[in-house]
Parts: C-alpha cells; sequence; structure tokens
C-alpha cells in the first residue's frame, strides 16, 4: 500500500491567464518568443485582472518569463502576497522568420506557410502543444488537493497547451477561440482526474486585443 496521502478527487483548480496589451499586439505583429514588454495599456489591464483573479484565492502562481507575461503575473503577486515562479516551457511560440512581422507582412511574404500557419524556422503546433501541455502537468503535479493554480503566458501556448491538457484532438485546436489580452481560462479537475474547460476568455476588461490563429497566433 502507497504511504503517499490521498487526494480529494475533483478540487483543483487551473487559470490560465493570456498577459496585458504590448505595442506588437496592436500593430498585429508576431511577437513569438522576442521578449516585447507591456504597454501602458497592458500595464493598466494587468492590475485591474489581478484584482479579479484575487478574488478566486489562488494558491500559487506561475509565469512564462517573458517580460511581459511575467510583469503580469507579478501584478497578481503584489496583491496576493504569492511568489511567482517561472517556466521557461511556457513562453510563446517560436515564429522563427516570421516574428515582428504584421499579419499583412506574413500573407504577403510566406503565402504557402501562412496558408498552413507554419513560422518558417519556428515550432510547429504539435510542439507546442506538447511542451507547454508538458510544463502544465508539470505544475499541477506539485498543486495541493484543493489549490488552484494561475498560469501566465501567452495566447497561443495556452490554447495549444490547454487543448493538449484537455486531450483535445489536433483538427479542432483552431476552433478553440483564441484568449484576449489580460483574459483568462478557468478549468476544474474531474472526479476521474482528467480537466474540463468551464470558461474561456473570461474578465471585464474594456476591448482587449484578441488572440485569433490567423492574425496574433504568436502572441
Amino acid at each position: 500500500m502507497s504511504d503517499a496521502p490521498r487526494r480529494e478527487p475533483g478540487k483543483r483548480r487551473l487559470v490560465l491567464w493570456r498577459h496585458g496589451q504590448t505595442a506588437w499586439n496592436v500593430e498585429r505583429r508576431f511577437q513569438g518568443k522576442t521578449d516585447i514588454p507591456l504597454d501602458e495599456t497592458g500595464v493598466e489591464q494587468a492590475h485591474r485582472a489581478a484584482r479579479l483573479l484575487a478574488a478566486l484565492r489562488p494558491t500559487a502562481i506561475l509565469a512564462s518569463p517573458l517580460q511581459r507575461a511575467a510583469d503580469t503575473a507579478q501584478a497578481l503577486a503584489d496583491v496576493t502576497g504569492l511568489p511567482v515562479a517561472h517556466d521557461k516551457d511556457l513562453i510563446e511560440r517560436d515564429g522563427g522568420q516570421w516574428e515582428g512581422l504584421t499579419a499583412r507582412e506574413i500573407r504577403e511574404r510566406f503565402p504557402a506557410e501562412h496558408a498552413r500557419w507554419q513560422p518558417p524556422g519556428g515550432e510547429t503546433s504539435a510542439q507546442v502543444a506538447k511542451r507547454v501541455g508538458t510544463a502544465l502537468e508539470r505544475a499541477l503535479d506539485e498543486l495541493p488537493p484543493t489549490g488552484l493554480l494561475v498560469v501566465a503566458s501567452h495566447g497561443a501556448a495556452l490554447r495549444l497547451g490547454m487543448s493538449n491538457l484537455l486531450g483535445f484532438p489536433e483538427e479542432i485546436w483552431e476552433r478553440l477561440g483564441g484568449l484576449s489580452n489580460c483574459c483568462w481560462s478557468v478549468l476544474a479537475e474531474m472526479r476521474d482526474g482528467g480537466w474540463r474547460l468551464v470558461e474561456h476568455n473570461a474578465g471585464t476588461l474594456p476591448e482587449p486585443v484578441l488572440s485569433d490563429d490567423r492574425t496574433d497566433n504568436g502572441a
């Protein structure tokens, strides 16, 4: 018989929180792993969202180390007093030659790759899904039985990682709408240990920039 403590099923929760707005979001530039900071609006969004998320009583905060996500997470840490842990596997999709380009420039310069939504020299959707999904599973393994983990990351990274965690087949990944800046999804643990999506793109923020798979996938 195992000496490990028994965990009551179906009590853990996971909040997947996209970072606040950046100048490149507004310009519809593919950010990817390029380390772009929050703009003034993004900072305001992060502080407002942090006050709302604090009401959920999170027990842990995890973030991508890219500053737009890390600073978003820090806004919640400032409200709750919780420390922020960072995991490089939560960074945004590597956009290869697309990084820094606008949506129009990507369409015009890389029509074939755009049609497949595969940045030259960058990651595939499957690679991102596995990388981020594994990072989420790793973090959840450390979450107490009734814990609530908030993960601050990026639009494509969160959409694909969440799809992996939920076991969605690849053919429906793009049907799951993206997250707006500083909005979030909530997953709840089921009694069998799996996860279900209970909220998506939640938040009450003014005119956030939506993470769209074909215009802002590298958010």
